[in-house]
Order: structure tokens, then sequence, then C-alpha cells
């Protein structure tokens, strides 16, 4: 599965004017929960826009707090898994 979470995201499109995800109800995001409108919901995952989330998620959406925590993290898992972990770094492998 994807590196980052939902939260990542929300603050991603908090970020780009975008409305949080939200889990049920009849709205979501830029619309309703359904989709309704093809072109509008191709724009709104393109591939430019999927790697732009990618690049500012590599730079931690520019929220020190984030980035402290995410260095905190990955120090501790680092421990543990050593050599075996994911190059983070490597965008053109995101599975998005």
């Amino acid at each position: 599965g994807c590196a980052y979470s939902l939260r990542d995201s929300n603050i991603w499109r908090q970020n780009n004017g975008i409305p949080p995800v939200k889990i049920g109800g009849d709205s979501a995001g830029l619309g309703t929960r359904y989709f309704e409108n093809p072109e509008a919901d191709a724009a709104e995952e393109s591939q430019e826009v999927v790697d732009q989330f990618f690049k500012d998620a590599l730079n931690h959406f520019d929220n020190d707090k984030i980035k402290n925590a995410y260095q905190t993290r990955r120090e501790k898992r680092a421990q543990v898994y050593g050599d075996r972990m994911k190059d983070t770094n490597l965008v053109s492998a995101n599975n998005w």
C-alpha cells in the first residue's frame, strides 16, 4: 500500500484549497461522494496532481512538526529493519 496516510492527504488537500476527505455523508472532497463528472474526477487524480502530492510529501508539506515526527519514526524503524526499508525518496516507485 501507499506509505502516505489520510492525514498526509488531508494536509496536502488543505494546502491546495481542497476540503479534507470525509468518511461517509453526501459530500467528499470537491463534490459528492459519487463519480458524477468524469472530467473533474480525472483532473483531481491526474498524473500531475499525483506527482505534486508526492513531491510535497517528500518535503513534509513544509511542516517542521511533521518533518520531526517523520525523522523520529524513521530512526526507530531503521533500528528494527536496517537496510530492508523502502527508499521513500524514490518517487518514481510510488504506487498511488
